[in-house]
């Protein structure tokens, strides 16, 4: 009769765990998160003094509620003045474009919208087909290009970066920055308050030889698995316990804001990392 109990006890307790652990990985995959940054530079017209910059990194064609309503929900919360997609909006290995574009659709008549490819539209092998579906709904596709965003006599200069992957085809080959490098360097100019769209974190030494003075980047998932007073575990391109994981970062005169990004892609959960949203308003 004991062992009876004690056995009912133990699958009691396991079914508990189960629940609980489904119920707190739902919630780390699916609660999403506005995280907020003021910027201030000198070099910023009054005229954008509290410009609004929403980003949306690594989407990797998730869903977020039918038509992704509790994203666009919350990006009209956040009453955006332009918004920037930094990469990954879709998955390769599982590569849905209808669901990406049923985000893109609808934000589109909320803000501006600039985006820059990332690795996974890279080796996607439908990358054409992408930007031509992100050119029909009027995104600012700016893969190795740029715009200057006016506010009557003002104006700020947006940078894109085309994601260095498209020079390989695998993780196997490593890395080629030498085309991004050579175009940035042969835009940037220093007396311009620049913004830099890039999927990359890992460049943040390019970023401010180049003396870029505010980046958004991706890429890296926030780790993936956070741990407390640790940080993120790892990511891609630095390896375990990466220096660029998530949140802010200064060096010199640049400020780089890294997202922890939406979507999820080899490792299907993020633990302890909810999916997120930046929101940046720049001050003077």
């Amino acid at each position: 009769m004991k062992v009876i109990k004690n056995r009912k006890r133990a699958v009691i307790i396991t079914l508990v765990l189960l629940i609980g652990s489904c119920l707190f990985l739902y919630y780390e995959n699916n609660s999403i998160v506005i995280s907020k940054y003021s910027y201030t530079n000198e070099k910023i017209p009054s005229s954008f003094k509290n410009l609004k910059i929403l980003q949306i990194s690594d989407f990797h064609n998730a869903q977020f509620g039918k038509n992704q309503s509790l994203v666009v929900k919350k990006i009209k919360q956040c009453e955006p003045d332009i918004i920037v997609i930094t990469g990954d909006l879709i998955d390769r290995r599982r590569y849905d474009l209808e669901k990406s574009m049923d985000l893109v659709k609808q934000i589109v008549d909320i803000a501006p919208v600039y985006y820059v490819s990332g690795n996974h539209e890279a080796w996607s092998g439908h990358y054409d087909e992408i930007k031509k579906a992100l050119l029909s709904e009027n995104v600012k596709v700016l893969d190795n290009d740029s715009v200057d965003i006016q506010k009557g006599e003002d104006s700020i200069t947006l940078i894109g970066v085309k994601d260095p992957d498209f020079l390989t085809s695998n993780y196997i080959e490593g890395t080629d920055y030498s085309e991004l490098e050579k175009y940035l360097e042969s835009v940037s100019k220093d007396n311009d308050f620049e913004i830099l769209l890039s999927h990359r974190p890992e460049l943040m030494w390019l970023y401010k030889k180049c003396k870029v003075d505010l980046v958004f980047t991706g890429h890296v998932h926030g780790g993936q698995i956070r741990l407390p007073f640790v940080g993120g575990i790892i990511g891609p391109d630095q390896g375990f316990f990466p220096k660029y994981d998530s949140g802010e970062f200064v060096e010199e005169d640049t400020t780089m804001i890294l997202s922890r990004g939406l979507g999820n892609s080899v490792f299907p959960f993020r633990i302890f990392n909810r999916p997120e949203f930046v929101l940046v308003e720049l001050g003077k």
